[in-house]
């Protein structure tokens, strides 16, 4: 058997055609690699490369609809066609060698974890580091920080595919904010978990981050700790502190102690 037979690695891509195809031959693995791209309407659309150990499909959105009904689409497609585990990757952003035979190996050995990150090492758009992002790696360590710091980088995630349909898939209520309200979910009902070593390159694209979607995101990240806050917590005051900076201080500020402090 071929043993990642039941991981679907799901990217989502607008546009990009070089970014989808960069990412996908990034992919270093002993087994073939199953990938679903969910082309948000892409124009002209995303086209399947010719990698050689690849199997990729391609489920196209009828419209441009924004990230969070894409990823929605894709877990549905992953779950018609019977994988058993979701590999996010987005278009841009690099995997290390053997990151899916990893992070599978694990979730068979720790079944009541729902969702594995990886370490991740954030780059620019030309590939020089720019700072890593360590978050814990143990259940409680992370529930305890979930609303305080980023405790996982959302591209570098395996999920469980039947635990995200459990819990209402990715939703579109909290937009730009869709990973997190997926994640504080699961891990009402499952654990979650980091290995303690790199699995991704993450791409910081700077000029494609807008003032209106930092702002978005940031409202949403605020309602989502208003309704899971944890009073007797004081990681979730803190989580609130620095929502309210992200919508006050400059990203170049942000970015300066991001740097610093993760």
């Amino acid at each position: 058997m071929n043993v990642l037979d039941d991981v679907g690695v799901l990217m989502p891509a607008f546009n990009g055609q070089s970014d989808v195809n960069r990412t996908l031959a990034s992919f270093r693995e002993t087994s073939t690699v199953r990938v679903v791209i969910i082309d948000d309407g892409s124009t002209p659309p995303i086209v399947a490369p010719a990698i050689d150990g690849m199997d990729i499909k391609i489920v196209r959105m009828p419209k441009n609809g924004g990230i969070e009904r894409a990823l929605q689409a894709g877990l549905d497609a992953l779950a018609q066609r019977g994988f058993r585990y979701a590999a996010r990757i987005d278009a841009g952003d690099l995997a290390t060698p053997e990151r899916l035979a990893k992070q599978r190996a694990f979730m068979e050995a720790h079944p009541n974890v729902a969702v594995l990150g990886m370490w991740t090492h954030v780059v620019s758009k030309n590939g020089a580091p720019l700072f890593d992002l360590t978050p814990p790696t143990e259940p409680a360590a992370l529930r305890r920080m979930m609303l305080a710091r980023t405790c996982f980088a959302h591209p570098s995630l395996m999920l469980r595919v039947d635990a995200v349909h459990e819990v209402g898939n990715y939703r579109a209520e909290y937009c730009a904010a869709e990973d997190l309200d997926l994640l504080l979910r699961l891990m009402q009902r499952y654990d979650g978990a980091n290995l303690p070593e790199f699995g991704l390159y993450y791409e910081l694209n700077e000029g494609g981050i807008s003032s209106t979607k930092r702002r978005t995101q940031t409202l949403s990240t605020l309602r989502l700790q208003r309704r899971y806050m944890r009073v007797t917590n004081p990681l979730d005051w803190v989580g609130i502190v620095k929502s309210v900076a992200h919508l006050m201080l400059p990203y170049d500020t942000l970015r300066w102690l991001k740097a610093r402090l993760l």
